[in-house]
C-alpha cells in the first residue's frame, strides 16, 4: 500500500484520549532496535483522560512521573509496575491537558523471532497479548519515556493491508476507580486481545 510506511502525523495524536484509543485499533506499531524492526497491529487499547479520571496517573496533577502526560500528544509515557514489567502509553490531546492511551494488546507481524527471544517463549499467541508482554516483546523500557512517536525508535504507521476492523469497547481492566467507564477498545475476536482463549500447547512456554 502506498501509505503503509508513512508515519502517522503529530496531529493524529492530538485528538482526545478516548478517540485516540478507538482510532489506534488496527494501526501498526513499529520498534527499531539497532538495524532491526519489530512490528505489530494494535488490537487493544485503554484510554485514561487525565485530571478528571480517578484511574489515571495524572488525576492528582503533574508529577515527575507523569509530566509527559501533560505534553502535546504523540509522546511515549512508559512506567514500571508491579515490580516486574513496563507498560507503554501514547500521550493524547493538546499540551497542558493530560491524557494517555495504554497499549494492551498487539498482533505480531514482523520480528517475531526477536519477540520470542525477548519474551523467552516460543508460544506465538502468548507473545504480546497483554501490556507487560507487549512491552517486553518490543524491548520497551524507561529509556523510551518521552520519546517522540514521529521519530525513528518507535512510531506508528497505517497497516499494509487496509482490511475492515470491527472495534468494540468495554470497561477497563485492573483498576479500582472510575471502573464504569467504557474506555477499553479492542478488535473483536482477535486472539492477541488480553484474556483471549487461544489453545496453543507450546512446550517451551515459560512465561506468564
Amino acid at each position: 500500500m502506498k501509505n503503509a510506511h508513512i508515519k502517522l502525523p503529530k496531529k493524529f495524536y492530538t485528538q482526545s484520549a478516548i478517540k485516540l484509543a478507538q482510532n489506534l485499533i488496527g494501526m501498526q506499531i513499529n520498534r527499531k532496535i539497532r538495524d532491526q524492526i519489530i512490528s505489530g497491529i494494535i488490537v487493544e487499547a485503554e484510554a485514561y483522560t487525565g485530571e478528571n479520571d480517578p484511574a489515571s496517573h495524572a488525576y492528582k496533577g503533574k508529577t515527575r512521573r507523569t509530566e509527559v502526560m501533560f505534553d502535546e500528544g504523540g509522546k511515549a509515557y512508559v512506567y514500571f509496575t508491579y515490580g516486574n514489567h513496563y507498560c507503554f502509553n501514547i500521550v493524547a490531546g493538546k499540551k497542558g491537558k493530560a491524557g494517555a492511551v495504554l497499549i494492551r494488546g498487539v498482533e505480531p507481524i514482523q520480528g517475531i523471532e526477536i519477540m520470542k527471544k525477548n519474551r523467552a517463549t516460543d508460544n506465538f499467541y502468548n507473545l504480546t497479548n497483554g501490556p507487560g508482554k507487549f512491552a517486553k516483546a518490543f524491548g520497551i523500557d524507561k529509556s523510551l519515556y518521552g520519546e517522540d512517536l514521529t521519530g525513528d525508535l518507535i512510531y506508528l504507521t497505517k497497516p499494509s493491508l487496509n482490511k475492515k476492523v470491527k472495534v468494540t469497547k468495554s470497561k477497563r481492566i485492573g483498576i479500582t476507580r472510575n471502573t464504569e467507564k467504557l474506555y477499553r477498545f479492542f478488535m473483536k475476536d482477535n486472539p492477541f486481545v488480553s484474556g483471549s482463549k487461544r489453545i496453543n500447547n507450546s512446550k517451551n512456554d515459560n512465561s506468564k
